[in-house]
Protein backbone atom coordinates (compact mmCIF):
# COMPACT_ATOMS: atom_id res chain seq x y z
CA UNK A 1 0.00 0.00 0.00
CA UNK A 2 1.40 3.44 -0.95
CA UNK A 3 1.89 6.32 1.48
CA UNK A 4 -1.05 8.15 -0.07
CA UNK A 5 -3.23 5.05 0.23
CA UNK A 6 -2.33 4.65 3.89
CA UNK A 7 -3.04 8.31 4.58
CA UNK A 8 -6.38 8.02 2.78
CA UNK A 9 -7.34 4.99 4.85
CA UNK A 10 -6.45 6.70 8.13
CA UNK A 11 -8.39 9.87 7.41
CA UNK A 12 -11.49 8.23 5.97
CA UNK A 13 -11.63 5.71 8.85
CA UNK A 14 -12.12 8.60 11.25
CA UNK A 15 -15.07 10.03 9.34
CA UNK A 16 -18.52 9.03 10.52
CA UNK A 17 -21.38 9.84 8.16
CA UNK A 18 -23.72 10.43 11.07
CA UNK A 19 -21.51 13.01 12.75
CA UNK A 20 -19.92 15.12 10.00
CA UNK A 21 -21.21 17.86 7.76
CA UNK A 22 -20.62 17.97 4.05
CA UNK A 23 -18.27 20.93 4.54
CA UNK A 24 -16.03 18.94 6.89
CA UNK A 25 -15.94 16.04 4.46
CA UNK A 26 -14.96 18.30 1.57
CA UNK A 27 -12.18 19.85 3.62
CA UNK A 28 -10.74 16.40 4.33
CA UNK A 29 -10.96 15.37 0.69
CA UNK A 30 -9.44 18.62 -0.55
CA UNK A 31 -6.49 18.12 1.79
CA UNK A 32 -5.83 14.76 0.16
CA UNK A 33 -5.24 16.36 -3.23
CA UNK A 34 -2.17 18.24 -1.94
CA UNK A 35 1.05 16.31 -2.77
CA UNK A 36 2.73 14.91 0.34
CA UNK A 37 6.15 14.34 -1.21
CA UNK A 38 8.37 16.02 -3.82
CA UNK A 39 7.84 13.13 -6.19
CA UNK A 40 5.19 13.29 -8.90
CA UNK A 41 1.62 12.51 -7.80
CA UNK A 42 0.68 8.87 -7.80
CA UNK A 43 -1.89 7.28 -10.03
CA UNK A 44 -4.38 5.11 -8.17
CA UNK A 45 -6.25 3.12 -10.76
CA UNK A 46 -9.03 0.50 -10.55
CA UNK A 47 -8.14 -3.05 -11.42
CA UNK A 48 -10.09 -3.58 -14.64
CA UNK A 49 -9.73 -6.93 -16.46
CA UNK A 50 -8.45 -6.53 -20.01
CA UNK A 51 -7.11 -2.99 -19.56
CA UNK A 52 -3.43 -2.13 -19.80
CA UNK A 53 -1.94 -0.19 -16.84
CA UNK A 54 -1.91 3.53 -17.50
CA UNK A 55 -4.60 3.39 -20.21
CA UNK A 56 -7.64 5.71 -19.89
CA UNK A 57 -10.65 4.27 -18.09
CA UNK A 58 -14.19 5.63 -17.76
CA UNK A 59 -14.17 4.41 -14.16
CA UNK A 60 -11.37 6.74 -13.13
CA UNK A 61 -11.94 10.03 -11.39
CA UNK A 62 -9.55 12.91 -12.13
CA UNK A 63 -8.81 15.46 -9.42
CA UNK A 64 -7.03 18.76 -9.10
CA UNK A 65 -6.34 20.68 -5.87
CA UNK A 66 -9.39 22.85 -6.53
CA UNK A 67 -11.80 19.96 -7.15
CA UNK A 68 -14.94 20.25 -5.00
CA UNK A 69 -16.97 17.40 -3.52
CA UNK A 70 -19.79 18.07 -5.97
CA UNK A 71 -17.35 17.74 -8.86
CA UNK A 72 -15.91 14.56 -7.38
CA UNK A 73 -19.25 12.80 -7.20
CA UNK A 74 -21.08 14.29 -10.17
CA UNK A 75 -18.69 15.59 -12.85
CA UNK A 76 -15.56 13.48 -13.20
CA UNK A 77 -13.55 14.87 -16.15
CA UNK A 78 -12.26 12.10 -18.39
CA UNK A 79 -9.26 12.24 -20.74
CA UNK A 80 -7.71 15.42 -19.31
CA UNK A 81 -4.50 15.86 -17.37
CA UNK A 82 -4.75 16.00 -13.58
CA UNK A 83 -2.62 15.64 -10.49
CA UNK A 84 -4.29 12.50 -9.26
CA UNK A 85 -6.59 9.76 -10.46
CA UNK A 86 -8.87 8.23 -7.82
CA UNK A 87 -10.35 4.78 -8.34
CA UNK A 88 -13.96 3.64 -7.95
CA UNK A 89 -13.10 2.44 -4.45
CA UNK A 90 -11.93 5.90 -3.49
CA UNK A 91 -14.96 7.37 -5.18
CA UNK A 92 -17.10 5.14 -2.99
CA UNK A 93 -15.27 6.40 0.10
CA UNK A 94 -15.86 9.98 -1.00
CA UNK A 95 -19.58 9.37 -1.41
CA UNK A 96 -20.00 7.17 1.66
CA UNK A 97 -17.13 7.93 4.08
CA UNK A 98 -18.50 6.16 7.16
CA UNK A 99 -19.13 2.54 7.96
CA UNK A 100 -22.02 0.84 6.22
CA UNK A 101 -25.05 1.79 8.30
CA UNK A 102 -27.52 -1.08 7.96
CA UNK A 103 -30.04 0.26 10.44
CA UNK A 104 -30.62 2.65 13.34
CA UNK A 105 -32.30 2.39 16.75
CA UNK A 106 -34.56 4.78 18.67
CA UNK A 107 -32.10 5.28 21.56
CA UNK A 108 -29.02 5.61 19.35
CA UNK A 109 -26.77 8.59 20.13
CA UNK A 110 -27.65 11.64 18.04
CA UNK A 111 -30.86 10.17 16.60
CA UNK A 112 -33.72 12.63 17.01
CA UNK A 113 -36.51 12.31 14.42
CA UNK A 114 -38.14 15.56 13.38
CA UNK A 115 -41.63 15.66 14.97
CA UNK A 116 -44.34 14.26 12.70
CA UNK A 117 -47.93 13.95 13.88
CA UNK A 118 -50.08 12.38 11.18
CA UNK A 119 -53.57 13.74 10.71
CA UNK A 120 -53.30 17.27 12.11
CA UNK A 121 -54.88 20.24 10.35
CA UNK A 122 -51.90 22.61 10.64
CA UNK A 123 -48.90 21.52 8.51
CA UNK A 124 -46.48 23.18 10.91
CA UNK A 125 -47.82 20.92 13.66
CA UNK A 126 -48.00 17.89 11.37
CA UNK A 127 -44.39 18.27 10.30
CA UNK A 128 -42.62 17.33 7.05
CA UNK A 129 -41.82 13.81 5.85
CA UNK A 130 -38.02 13.34 5.94
CA UNK A 131 -36.47 10.13 4.63
CA UNK A 132 -33.15 11.48 3.34
CA UNK A 133 -29.85 9.97 4.52
CA UNK A 134 -27.88 13.11 3.61
CA UNK A 135 -25.68 14.41 6.46
CA UNK A 136 -27.98 17.42 6.93
CA UNK A 137 -31.05 15.24 7.50
CA UNK A 138 -30.05 11.72 8.52
CA UNK A 139 -30.27 12.29 12.28
CA UNK A 140 -33.74 13.80 11.92
CA UNK A 141 -35.22 11.23 9.54
CA UNK A 142 -38.83 10.46 10.48
CA UNK A 143 -39.65 8.17 7.56
CA UNK A 144 -38.34 4.87 6.20
CA UNK A 145 -37.68 4.35 2.48
CA UNK A 146 -36.97 6.83 -0.29
CA UNK A 147 -38.83 9.30 -2.48
CA UNK A 148 -39.99 8.42 -6.01
CA UNK A 149 -40.99 4.84 -5.25
CA UNK A 150 -39.32 2.34 -7.56
CA UNK A 151 -37.56 5.19 -9.39
CA UNK A 152 -35.35 5.71 -6.34
CA UNK A 153 -33.21 2.90 -7.76
CA UNK A 154 -32.41 5.02 -10.83
CA UNK A 155 -31.45 7.92 -8.59
CA UNK A 156 -29.01 5.63 -6.77
CA UNK A 157 -27.53 4.54 -10.10
CA UNK A 158 -27.11 8.17 -11.18
CA UNK A 159 -25.21 8.95 -7.99
CA UNK A 160 -22.99 5.87 -8.36
CA UNK A 161 -22.21 6.77 -11.99
CA UNK A 162 -21.40 10.36 -11.08
CA UNK A 163 -24.12 12.00 -13.15
CA UNK A 164 -25.98 13.30 -10.08
CA UNK A 165 -24.63 14.89 -6.94
CA UNK A 166 -26.24 13.38 -3.83
CA UNK A 167 -26.34 16.85 -2.32
CA UNK A 168 -28.16 18.45 -5.28
CA UNK A 169 -30.74 20.88 -3.94
CA UNK A 170 -33.86 21.14 -6.13
CA UNK A 171 -35.12 24.58 -7.13
CA UNK A 172 -38.88 24.52 -6.51
CA UNK A 173 -39.53 28.09 -7.62
CA UNK A 174 -42.35 28.30 -10.18
CA UNK A 175 -43.35 24.65 -9.58
CA UNK A 176 -46.43 25.37 -7.47
CA UNK A 177 -49.73 23.82 -8.64
CA UNK A 178 -51.56 25.75 -11.40
CA UNK A 179 -54.76 24.16 -10.11
CA UNK A 180 -55.63 24.59 -6.42
CA UNK A 181 -56.23 21.44 -4.38
CA UNK A 182 -57.04 23.10 -1.03
CA UNK A 183 -57.04 21.40 2.38
CA UNK A 184 -60.07 19.25 3.13
CA UNK A 185 -61.43 17.97 6.47
CA UNK A 186 -60.17 14.48 5.56
CA UNK A 187 -56.58 15.77 5.57
CA UNK A 188 -56.73 16.12 9.35
CA UNK A 189 -58.40 12.75 9.91
CA UNK A 190 -55.69 10.13 10.54
CA UNK A 191 -58.12 7.40 9.44
CA UNK A 192 -59.21 8.87 6.08
CA UNK A 193 -55.86 9.33 4.29
CA UNK A 194 -53.11 6.86 5.22
CA UNK A 195 -51.50 5.91 1.88
CA UNK A 196 -49.97 9.24 0.82
CA UNK A 197 -49.12 12.66 2.22
CA UNK A 198 -52.07 15.04 1.66
CA UNK A 199 -49.69 18.01 1.96
CA UNK A 200 -47.36 16.51 -0.66
CA UNK A 201 -48.10 19.09 -3.38
CA UNK A 202 -47.64 22.05 -1.01
CA UNK A 203 -44.30 21.00 0.51
CA UNK A 204 -42.19 23.93 -0.83
CA UNK A 205 -44.74 26.40 0.54
CA UNK A 206 -45.83 24.94 3.91
CA UNK A 207 -42.40 23.57 4.87
CA UNK A 208 -40.32 26.47 3.56
CA UNK A 209 -38.68 27.04 6.94
CA UNK A 210 -37.54 23.44 7.24
CA UNK A 211 -36.09 23.51 3.71
CA UNK A 212 -34.46 26.94 3.59
CA UNK A 213 -33.60 27.75 7.21
CA UNK A 214 -32.99 24.32 8.73
CA UNK A 215 -31.50 22.82 5.55
CA UNK A 216 -33.57 19.65 5.77
CA UNK A 217 -34.09 17.56 2.65
CA UNK A 218 -37.88 17.77 2.35
CA UNK A 219 -39.36 16.89 -1.04
CA UNK A 220 -42.80 17.05 -2.69
CA UNK A 221 -44.55 13.71 -3.08
CA UNK A 222 -47.39 15.13 -5.20
CA UNK A 223 -47.25 17.34 -8.30
CA UNK A 224 -50.26 19.02 -9.90
CA UNK A 225 -50.30 20.35 -13.47
CA UNK A 226 -52.51 20.91 -16.55
CA UNK A 227 -52.39 19.29 -19.97
CA UNK A 228 -54.20 18.33 -23.17
CA UNK A 229 -55.12 14.71 -23.94
CA UNK A 230 -55.07 13.44 -27.51
CA UNK A 231 -56.63 10.01 -28.21
CA UNK A 232 -57.43 8.58 -31.64
CA UNK A 233 -60.54 6.92 -30.20
CA UNK A 234 -61.88 10.32 -29.17
CA UNK A 235 -61.16 11.65 -32.64
CA UNK A 236 -63.49 8.98 -33.98
CA UNK A 237 -66.11 9.75 -31.32
CA UNK A 238 -66.04 13.41 -32.31
CA UNK A 239 -66.46 12.52 -35.98
CA UNK A 240 -69.50 10.39 -35.09
CA UNK A 241 -70.92 13.20 -33.00
CA UNK A 242 -70.63 11.28 -29.72
CA UNK A 243 -68.27 13.95 -28.37
CA UNK A 244 -69.08 17.63 -28.96
CA UNK A 245 -66.40 20.25 -29.57
CA UNK A 246 -67.22 23.04 -27.12
CA UNK A 247 -64.00 25.07 -27.32
CA UNK A 248 -63.47 24.79 -23.58
CA UNK A 249 -63.23 21.16 -22.51
CA UNK A 250 -63.04 19.62 -25.99
CA UNK A 251 -60.96 21.56 -28.50
CA UNK A 252 -60.41 21.16 -32.21
CA UNK A 253 -56.79 20.11 -32.79
CA UNK A 254 -54.60 22.42 -34.86
CA UNK A 255 -54.33 21.52 -38.56
CA UNK A 256 -52.05 18.62 -39.41
CA UNK A 257 -48.96 19.22 -41.53
CA UNK A 258 -48.03 17.73 -44.89
CA UNK A 259 -44.44 16.50 -45.43
CA UNK A 260 -43.67 19.79 -47.22
CA UNK A 261 -44.77 21.82 -44.19
CA UNK A 262 -48.08 23.05 -45.59
CA UNK A 263 -51.37 22.58 -43.76
CA UNK A 264 -53.15 19.31 -44.48
CA UNK A 265 -56.86 19.18 -45.30
CA UNK A 266 -57.26 15.99 -43.23
CA UNK A 267 -59.45 16.13 -40.15
CA UNK A 268 -57.06 16.79 -37.23
CA UNK A 269 -59.48 15.45 -34.64
CA UNK A 270 -59.89 16.79 -31.11
CA UNK A 271 -58.08 17.11 -27.81
CA UNK A 272 -59.34 17.36 -24.25
CA UNK A 273 -58.21 19.76 -21.54
CA UNK A 274 -57.44 18.21 -18.17
CA UNK A 275 -55.93 18.93 -14.78
CA UNK A 276 -53.84 16.13 -13.34
CA UNK A 277 -51.92 15.15 -10.25
CA UNK A 278 -49.17 12.57 -9.76
CA UNK A 279 -49.25 11.10 -6.26
CA UNK A 280 -46.44 9.03 -4.72
CA UNK A 281 -47.17 6.53 -1.94
CA UNK A 282 -46.37 7.62 1.63
CA UNK A 283 -47.77 5.10 4.09
CA UNK A 284 -48.78 5.92 7.65
CA UNK A 285 -48.18 2.42 8.98
CA UNK A 286 -50.66 2.41 11.91
CA UNK A 287 -53.41 3.60 9.56
CA UNK A 288 -52.51 1.13 6.80
CA UNK A 289 -52.52 -1.74 9.29
CA UNK A 290 -55.89 -0.64 10.64
CA UNK A 291 -57.31 -0.40 7.11
CA UNK A 292 -56.35 -4.02 6.39
CA UNK A 293 -57.43 -5.28 9.79
CA UNK A 294 -53.99 -6.49 10.90
CA UNK A 295 -51.55 -5.38 13.59
CA UNK A 296 -48.86 -2.82 12.84
CA UNK A 297 -46.16 -5.27 13.98
CA UNK A 298 -47.40 -7.92 11.53
CA UNK A 299 -47.49 -5.37 8.72
CA UNK A 300 -43.93 -4.27 9.47
CA UNK A 301 -42.64 -7.85 9.67
CA UNK A 302 -44.29 -8.81 6.37
CA UNK A 303 -42.95 -5.71 4.60
CA UNK A 304 -39.47 -6.46 5.91
CA UNK A 305 -39.39 -10.21 5.27
CA UNK A 306 -41.10 -10.28 1.89
CA UNK A 307 -39.09 -7.50 0.32
CA UNK A 308 -35.88 -9.43 0.92
CA UNK A 309 -35.09 -7.54 4.11
CA UNK A 310 -34.71 -4.27 2.20
CA UNK A 311 -35.82 -2.07 5.10
CA UNK A 312 -34.43 -3.22 8.49
CA UNK A 313 -35.73 -0.08 10.17
CA UNK A 314 -39.25 -1.42 9.78
CA UNK A 315 -38.18 -3.74 12.61
CA UNK A 316 -35.62 -1.67 14.53
CA UNK A 317 -37.42 1.69 14.43
CA UNK A 318 -40.98 1.21 15.76
CA UNK A 319 -40.91 4.90 16.65
CA UNK A 320 -40.91 5.82 12.94
CA UNK A 321 -44.48 5.49 11.69
CA UNK A 322 -44.12 6.55 8.04
CA UNK A 323 -42.87 4.36 5.19
CA UNK A 324 -42.31 5.27 1.53
CA UNK A 325 -42.78 1.92 -0.25
CA UNK A 326 -40.96 1.11 -3.53
CA UNK A 327 -44.19 0.81 -5.54
CA UNK A 328 -45.81 2.74 -8.35
CA UNK A 329 -47.73 5.96 -7.88
CA UNK A 330 -51.22 6.98 -8.95
CA UNK A 331 -52.34 9.74 -11.30
CA UNK A 332 -55.56 11.75 -11.09
CA UNK A 333 -57.12 13.19 -14.26
CA UNK A 334 -59.79 15.85 -13.74
CA UNK A 335 -62.14 16.90 -16.55
CA UNK A 336 -63.98 20.17 -15.98
CA UNK A 337 -63.66 22.63 -13.13
CA UNK A 338 -61.63 21.09 -10.25
CA UNK A 339 -63.53 23.24 -7.75
CA UNK A 340 -66.66 21.20 -8.55
CA UNK A 341 -65.05 18.13 -6.95
CA UNK A 342 -65.92 19.54 -3.53
CA UNK A 343 -69.38 20.80 -4.52
CA UNK A 344 -72.05 18.19 -3.78
CA UNK A 345 -74.55 20.05 -5.98
CA UNK A 346 -72.46 19.22 -9.07
CA UNK A 347 -72.69 15.93 -10.96
CA UNK A 348 -69.56 13.80 -10.65
CA UNK A 349 -68.49 10.85 -12.82
CA UNK A 350 -65.67 8.55 -11.69
CA UNK A 351 -63.51 5.78 -13.08
CA UNK A 352 -60.89 4.07 -10.89
CA UNK A 353 -58.58 2.31 -13.34
CA UNK A 354 -55.73 -0.09 -12.60
CA UNK A 355 -52.82 -0.09 -15.02
CA UNK A 356 -52.75 -2.46 -17.97
CA UNK A 357 -49.82 -1.58 -20.21
CA UNK A 358 -50.65 -4.22 -22.83
CA UNK A 359 -54.15 -2.88 -23.43
CA UNK A 360 -54.02 0.77 -22.31
CA UNK A 361 -50.89 1.58 -24.34
CA UNK A 362 -50.51 -1.14 -26.99
CA UNK A 363 -54.14 -2.06 -27.59
CA UNK A 364 -54.10 -5.78 -26.70
CA UNK A 365 -57.64 -7.13 -27.07
CA UNK A 366 -57.42 -10.00 -24.57
CA UNK A 367 -58.96 -7.70 -21.94
CA UNK A 368 -61.32 -4.72 -21.77
CA UNK A 369 -58.94 -2.32 -20.04
CA UNK A 370 -58.42 0.20 -22.84
CA UNK A 371 -62.08 0.18 -23.95
CA UNK A 372 -63.08 0.80 -20.33
CA UNK A 373 -60.54 3.61 -19.97
CA UNK A 374 -61.52 5.40 -23.17
CA UNK A 375 -65.24 4.98 -22.49
CA UNK A 376 -64.77 6.37 -18.97
CA UNK A 377 -62.83 9.39 -20.22
CA UNK A 378 -65.61 10.14 -22.69
CA UNK A 379 -68.20 9.76 -19.93
CA UNK A 380 -66.22 12.16 -17.75
CA UNK A 381 -66.03 14.66 -20.60
CA UNK A 382 -69.78 14.44 -21.21
CA UNK A 383 -70.41 14.94 -17.49
CA UNK A 384 -68.19 18.03 -17.47
CA UNK A 385 -70.00 19.39 -20.52
CA UNK A 386 -73.29 18.97 -18.62
CA UNK A 387 -71.91 21.29 -15.95
CA UNK A 388 -70.39 18.66 -13.71
CA UNK A 389 -66.91 17.21 -13.31
CA UNK A 390 -65.24 13.93 -14.26
CA UNK A 391 -62.39 12.08 -12.54
CA UNK A 392 -60.22 9.19 -13.72
CA UNK A 393 -57.80 7.78 -11.13
CA UNK A 394 -55.06 5.66 -12.70
CA UNK A 395 -53.27 3.29 -10.31
CA UNK A 396 -49.98 1.51 -11.13
CA UNK A 397 -51.25 -1.95 -10.26
CA UNK A 398 -50.25 -3.88 -13.37
CA UNK A 399 -51.87 -7.28 -13.77
CA UNK A 400 -54.09 -6.93 -10.68
CA UNK A 401 -50.90 -5.96 -8.80
CA UNK A 402 -49.39 -9.35 -9.67
CA UNK A 403 -47.08 -7.77 -12.25
CA UNK A 404 -46.74 -8.04 -16.00
CA UNK A 405 -44.51 -11.13 -15.97
CA UNK A 406 -47.09 -13.09 -13.97
CA UNK A 407 -49.84 -11.82 -16.24
CA UNK A 408 -48.08 -13.04 -19.37
CA UNK A 409 -47.43 -16.43 -17.79
CA UNK A 410 -51.16 -16.67 -17.10
CA UNK A 411 -51.87 -15.78 -20.74
CA UNK A 412 -49.64 -18.66 -21.84
CA UNK A 413 -51.41 -21.08 -19.53
CA UNK A 414 -54.81 -19.94 -20.74
CA UNK A 415 -53.96 -20.26 -24.42
CA UNK A 416 -52.34 -23.67 -24.01
CA UNK A 417 -55.00 -25.04 -21.69
CA UNK A 418 -58.12 -24.07 -23.60
CA UNK A 419 -59.06 -20.44 -23.02
CA UNK A 420 -62.57 -20.81 -21.64
CA UNK A 421 -64.29 -18.53 -19.15
CA UNK A 422 -64.73 -21.31 -16.58
CA UNK A 423 -60.90 -21.53 -16.21
CA UNK A 424 -60.23 -17.78 -16.20
CA UNK A 425 -59.66 -17.17 -12.47
CA UNK A 426 -58.24 -20.63 -11.85
CA UNK A 427 -55.43 -19.98 -14.34
CA UNK A 428 -54.31 -16.94 -12.35
CA UNK A 429 -54.47 -18.81 -9.05
CA UNK A 430 -52.34 -21.66 -10.41
CA UNK A 431 -49.53 -19.22 -11.25
CA UNK A 432 -49.82 -16.52 -8.59
CA UNK A 433 -51.57 -18.39 -5.76
CA UNK A 434 -54.24 -15.70 -5.64
CA UNK A 435 -56.50 -14.18 -8.29
CA UNK A 436 -56.14 -10.54 -7.26
CA UNK A 437 -53.69 -8.59 -5.07
CA UNK A 438 -54.96 -5.07 -5.65
CA UNK A 439 -56.68 -4.88 -2.24
CA UNK A 440 -58.70 -1.71 -2.81
CA UNK A 441 -58.81 -0.69 0.87
CA UNK A 442 -56.33 2.17 0.32
CA UNK A 443 -57.83 3.34 -2.98
CA UNK A 444 -60.49 5.78 -1.60
CA UNK A 445 -57.81 7.95 0.06
CA UNK A 446 -57.34 9.97 -3.12
CA UNK A 447 -61.07 10.69 -3.33
CA UNK A 448 -61.04 12.10 0.21
CA UNK A 449 -57.94 14.14 -0.66
CA UNK A 450 -59.87 15.75 -3.52
CA UNK A 451 -62.79 16.57 -1.24
CA UNK A 452 -65.25 14.25 -3.02
CA UNK A 453 -68.31 13.60 -0.86
CA UNK A 454 -70.58 11.76 -3.30
CA UNK A 455 -70.33 10.09 -6.70
CA UNK A 456 -73.18 10.32 -9.17
CA UNK A 457 -71.83 7.93 -11.80
CA UNK A 458 -69.19 5.24 -11.41
CA UNK A 459 -67.94 3.45 -14.52
CA UNK A 460 -66.93 0.06 -13.14
CA UNK A 461 -68.09 -3.52 -12.67
CA UNK A 462 -65.76 -4.10 -9.70
CA UNK A 463 -67.48 -4.81 -6.39
CA UNK A 464 -64.12 -4.44 -4.60
CA UNK A 465 -63.79 -0.84 -5.76
CA UNK A 466 -67.46 -0.04 -5.17
CA UNK A 467 -67.46 -1.49 -1.65
CA UNK A 468 -64.19 0.21 -0.67
CA UNK A 469 -65.51 3.63 -1.68
CA UNK A 470 -68.92 3.24 -0.05
CA UNK A 471 -67.41 1.83 3.15
CA UNK A 472 -65.09 4.84 3.33
CA UNK A 473 -68.15 7.09 3.60
CA UNK A 474 -68.67 8.23 0.00
CA UNK A 475 -72.05 7.21 -1.48
CA UNK A 476 -72.32 6.10 -5.12
CA UNK A 477 -75.68 6.90 -6.68
CA UNK A 478 -75.29 4.99 -9.94
CA UNK A 479 -72.80 2.60 -11.48
CA UNK A 480 -72.63 1.09 -14.92
CA UNK A 481 -70.31 -1.13 -16.89
CA UNK A 482 -68.85 -1.15 -20.40
CA UNK A 483 -71.50 -1.22 -23.18
CA UNK A 484 -71.72 -4.57 -24.93
CA UNK A 485 -70.68 -3.28 -28.35
CA UNK A 486 -67.33 -2.02 -26.97
CA UNK A 487 -66.20 -5.43 -25.67
CA UNK A 488 -63.47 -6.99 -27.91
CA UNK A 489 -64.31 -10.61 -28.89
CA UNK A 490 -61.20 -12.12 -27.27
CA UNK A 491 -61.95 -10.38 -23.96
CA UNK A 492 -65.37 -12.01 -23.73
CA UNK A 493 -63.68 -14.71 -21.61
CA UNK A 494 -62.71 -12.13 -18.98
CA UNK A 495 -66.09 -10.40 -18.93
CA UNK A 496 -68.19 -13.56 -18.70
CA UNK A 497 -65.96 -15.00 -15.97
CA UNK A 498 -66.32 -11.81 -13.94
CA UNK A 499 -70.09 -11.68 -14.38
CA UNK A 500 -70.43 -15.31 -13.30
CA UNK A 501 -68.21 -14.58 -10.27
CA UNK A 502 -70.63 -11.90 -9.12
CA UNK A 503 -69.17 -8.73 -10.62
CA UNK A 504 -71.69 -5.98 -11.31
CA UNK A 505 -73.40 -6.04 -14.70
CA UNK A 506 -76.24 -4.07 -16.18
CA UNK A 507 -76.49 -6.47 -19.11
CA UNK A 508 -76.78 -10.21 -19.57
CA UNK A 509 -76.59 -12.76 -16.79
CA UNK A 510 -74.06 -15.59 -16.90
CA UNK A 511 -74.27 -18.90 -15.07
CA UNK A 512 -71.44 -21.28 -14.29
CA UNK A 513 -72.85 -23.65 -16.90
CA UNK A 514 -72.56 -20.95 -19.57
CA UNK A 515 -68.85 -20.33 -18.95
CA UNK A 516 -67.55 -23.36 -20.83
CA UNK A 517 -69.20 -21.99 -23.97
CA UNK A 518 -67.17 -18.77 -23.89
CA UNK A 519 -63.89 -19.52 -25.65
CA UNK A 520 -61.02 -17.15 -26.44
CA UNK A 521 -58.97 -16.95 -29.59
CA UNK A 522 -56.25 -19.59 -29.96
CA UNK A 523 -52.66 -18.77 -30.85
CA UNK A 524 -53.17 -20.54 -34.20
CA UNK A 525 -55.94 -18.11 -35.04
CA UNK A 526 -53.66 -15.20 -34.19
CA UNK A 527 -50.85 -16.31 -36.50
CA UNK A 528 -51.24 -15.00 -40.03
Amino acid sequence: MSTNDALLEQILARLNSLQVSQQALQAKLDSLTTPTSPVSPSRIEPSTPGRQPGSPTPQSLLLSPSTSLAQIVSSPPVGTSAEQIISDKDRERALYPGRVLLTTYPDQHGIKPYPLQWGTSDPSNRGPVICSRLPTSIKQRNAIGAHSGSYSIYRALSIAMGTLSPSHKPDYSKTEPPVPIPPQPAWSDPHKIVSFDPWGHLVPQVFKREIEELGLDVRPSIAVTKAHIKLSEMDESARRGDIVVDGHIVLRTRPLKNPDGTDSDMDPGVEVTTSKAAVEPVWYLPGVAERFGISESLLRRALFEDTGGMYPELITRPDIKVFLPPIGNLTVYIFGNPEYLMDESKELTLRVHDECNGSDVFGSDICTCKPYLVFAIEECVRCAQRGGVGVVVYFRKEGRALGEVTKYLVYNLRKRGGDTADKYFRATELIAGVKDMRFQALMPDVLHWLGIKKIDNMVSMSDMKYNAIVQSGIPILKRYDLPEHLIPPDSRVEIDAKIAAGYFTSGKKITEADLIKTVGRTWEEAEH
